[in-house]
């Protein structure tokens, strides 16, 4: 198998219905009483429908945007308590054939440095990566002919088996142009996670303009992805959209409509949803000035209203955001976090002269190190996971909200997480933020009752973890 595979829509007809989504977005809704019942449906872990999530984005009363938000948090820790994962992005290579135009990977940017790891090189990033503690990752690839369904199988088979020290990748989730299911197939037998992979914008008429060529300018190709990665038995999938090239409303909507979609033809919804914000970019004058960029309390409004709507999917917030709005954002449903990240293609071992940013796809407003991130964490009560238990298990795809529903994925992830969190601090963390950690928990210990079962089996398992064992979970 070579080259991107052959495109073919034939009979294929969108699912996303722009006129009704439009017509939605026309109706202001500052009525209490509906907003509270929407609200109490949400807590109540139900996903909502079309009407109900546009009429949460169209209640501008401060009153109720404060409820909103309350509910978001009360729905992430009755769910997902105070836990978020944390991942790194590798940048594979910045070839591409596609003109999008703001995307500093586009094929007519002359400004990029173009880069393509080799395995060996490959293998340095994963090590550097590992000896800083990171457990997950995503392999992130431009869309371009050398990087087809072989050459993923074999990048991902280099970082599982690379090790350093104690250190090992655990869980490898992909970004990569869309495949044909035969495709799929093979990046699976390589053992991905999640296959993520953004429509940009759900908005046709916009898509068609930001897209002018490449293999990315077929919408129902891009749309229809996820279906072609479920046939091929990929069940944890990641949809996301870029927030600001068209109306973020919309954009929610949409993605709640692919959720729908999804549910509806194979029984269960994307595992994750990503909504980043544009950013500036080398040799891209589009990303300086996006058309419809939301404002800080704009995107902060839609992360809760999305959490809401779809109480059981992950939501992710990355690096693109700056400190201070990641660390408020948390709060509302973000459930994973990249941290330590750096987006030029070969950055973590610093293999070459060029500097980052000429290698970079956009620019990142969060560069903390990871050992930061966590200390930050700690002190601000939420617990740092690299756990990947449940996707080592088979607690996957459908599988995954059949736990999930009943809330057990609070009572897996809680102890799957200090354990996860007990290795960083006896092998990586600086004397600061070991103590921070600790202190955490012993906080989330506390919380567990003493009759649980579950807390003597991981008191048990905790001191394995200090006394050398690793990757002990539940």
């Amino acid at each position: 198998m070579t080259g991107l595979p052959k495109i073919d829509v034939e009979g294929l007809k969108s699912f996303i219905n722009e006129a009704e989504i439009e017509e939605l977005l026309t109706h202001k809704s500052n009525d209490k009483g509906r907003v509270r019942e929407i609200i109490a449906k949400s807590l109540d872990k139900n996903r909502l429908e079309l009407p109900e999530m546009a009429a949460l984005l169209n209640t501008d009363d401060p009153a109720l945007v404060a409820e909103i938000k309350e509910g978001a948090q009360e729905l992430k820790r009755r769910i997902y308590g105070n836990r978020i994962v944390l991942f790194a992005p590798l940048y594979i290579g910045n070839d591409c054939i596609n003109n999008c135009v703001y995307c500093a990977f586009r094929q007519s940017n002359t400004e990029l440095v173009r880069r393509t790891l080799s395995l060996k090189e490959l293998e340095k990033e994963v090590r550097m990566l590992e000896s800083k503690g990171h457990k997950r990752l995503i392999l992130v690839y431009g869309e371009h002919p050398r990087y087809d369904a072989d050459f993923i199988y074999d990048t991902v088979c280099k970082v599982y088996e690379t090790k350093e020290g104690k250190g090992e990748i655990r869980r490898v989730n992909i970004n990569a142009a869309p495949l044909d299911v035969e495709g799929f197939r093979r990046v699976k037998s390589a053992g991905i996670g999640t296959y993520q992979i953004f429509q940009e914008t759900y908005h046709q008429p916009t898509y068609a303009k930001v897209h002018p060529s490449g293999l990315k300018a077929n919408y129902l190709w891009r749309l229809f992805a996820f279906d072609r990665a479920m046939e091929a038995g990929i069940d944890d999938v990641g949809m996301g959209a870029l927030i600001g090239l068209y109306n973020h409303k919309f954009e929610a909507l949409a993605m709640l409509s692919h959720t729908i979609h999804l549910e509806q033809k194979f029984g269960v919804g994307p595992h994750t949803i990503s909504f980043p914000r544009i950013e500036p970019a080398i040799g891209t004058s589009y990303a300086d000035r996006p058309p419809y960029q939301a404002s800080d309390a704009d995107f902060m409004k839609m992360i809760a209203v999305i959490r809401l709507a779809v109480p059981y999917t992950g939501m992710i917030l990355t690096a693109r955001e700056p400190v201070a709005l990641r660390n408020e954002a948390i709060s509302y449903g973000i459930s994973q976090i990249d941290a330590g990240s750096d987006i030029g293609v070969g950055a973590y071992s610093k293999e070459d002269s060029v500097e980052s940013a000429k290698k970079s796809q956009f620019v990142l407003n969060d560069n903390r190190p990871l050992d930061s991130v966590i200390g930050e964490l700690c002190e601000h009560g939420f617990l740092p996971s690299f756990c990947t238990g449940c996707y080592r298990l088979g607690r996957t795809g459908e599988h995954f909200m059949e736990f999930a529903i009943p809330g057990f994925v609070k009572k897996f992830c809680t102890p799957n997480a200090l354990l996860t969190l007990t290795e960083y601090l006896t092998d990586y963390a600086s004397p600061e933020v070991k103590a921070k950690g600790l202190a955490r928990i012993e906080a989330e210990l506390a919380e567990i009752p003493d009759s649980n079962p579950i807390k003597r089996e991981l008191m048990q398992k905790l001191e394995r973890i200090r006394q050398g064992e690793r990757d002990l979970f539940f």
